[in-house]
Parts: C-alpha cells; sequence; structure tokens
C-alpha cells in the first residue's frame, strides 16, 4: 500500500478549495450584474409598471378612478358649460371634485357586485 504524504493531500485540498473560489467569484459577477442590470431606472420603470398591470387590485382602483374622475368632469361641462365667471369655474371645480369621489367610492360596490 502507498503511503498517504500530507504534502499531496494538502496541494490536492488547495487546488479543490481554488476550483471552488473560482466557481463562486463566477456566480457572484453573475449576481452583480443581474442586481445592477434590474435597479438600472428603466428596468425599475417597467417592473412597476408590470406589477401595475398584473395586479387585480390595483386595474380595480385604477378603472375607479377613471370612472370617477370621468363622471366629474362630465358633470361639470354638462352642469356649467364653458364659462368665464371666475366664480362659476371654482363652484365647477368643487362640483367636479365631489362627484368624481362620490362617484370612486361608489364604483368599488358596483365592480364588486360584477365579479
Amino acid at each position: 500500500m502507498k503511503q498517504i504524504n500530507e504534502t499531496d493531500t494538502l496541494n490536492e485540498t488547495i487546488v479543490l478549495l481554488k476550483y471552488k473560489q473560482a466557481q463562486e467569484l463566477i456566480i457572484l459577477q453573475e449576481q452583480f450584474q443581474l442586481t445592477y442590470d434590474s435597479l438600472k431606472p428603466i428596468n425599475l420603470i417597467k417592473n412597476a409598471f408590470s406589477e401595475m398591470t398584473h395586479s387585480p387590485d390595483i386595474k380595480g382602483n385604477l378603472i375607479n378612478n377613471v370612472i370617477g374622475l370621468s363622471t366629474g368632469y362630465l358633470s361639470k361641462r354638462i352642469l356649467l358649460g364653458s364659462t368665464h365667471n371666475p366664480i362659476k369655474r371654482i363652484l365647477g371645480s368643487v362640483l367636479q371634485y365631489v362627484v368624481a369621489n362620490v362617484v370612486t367610492k361608489k364604483s368599488d360596490t358596483f365592480t364588486s357586485k360584477e365579479s
């Protein structure tokens, strides 16, 4: 039988550890590149937009807000038309705000009944 030389065993262990270190460095560099790419502003915007479009809660809130804002705007235009009187314009804006808030809050009940 061949005697195990401790120097040879130590050299083999060193080679294996160097190989392991090289592999871990490659993995670390790949992870760094992925993190760097994900933190770019354009990718942050894309991810946020993608998350908004895929989330049913956000879709529902967005639809409710659009319905509320458009209803408020239409009610202002129908009731006041285009006026140059500053008092009517202020009252029209208040009316638009109130109608938009009421419709937005009430549209939750409509959308939940449809689902």
